[in-house]
């Protein structure tokens, strides 16, 4: 399944989901417990914003007994990367013709 950067930014516009994937991409592999204390929220409510990530690409998740454990999936954030990217060449070229605009102006 393609996952498309509309789910991306849709995943990460959320506050609280924001937050879970910034705490498993800069500390690792958390258990929905862990990330239940940490957010602020109910453990429901984690595990909904835990099944929107993973829909999107930007985590995954393994079983160990009773427990499930997730990490970041950094390579979900791609379709993302190449996006920006596009946009970037963009700015970059507006931001010339702006540059070369105003020194004409000064002359």
């Amino acid at each position: 399944m393609e996952v498309t950067t509309d789910a991306i930014f849709k995943a990460l516009g959320d506050p609280t989901r924001r937050a879970i994937f910034q705490r498993l991409s800069r500390e690792g592999e958390q258990t929905v417990h862990a990330l239940t204390d940490f957010a602020g929220v109910s453990q429901p409510a984690v595990s909904k914003h835990l099944s929107a990530l993973k829909l999107a690409g930007l985590v995954r998740d393994r079983r160990r007994g009773r427990e499930t454990h997730y990490s970041a999936e950094p390579k979900g954030l791609a379709p993302l990367v190449d996006w920006m990217a596009l946009y970037g060449a963009f700015w970059r070229d507006r931001f010339d013709r702006l540059e070369d605009l105003l020194k004409r102006m000064d002359q």
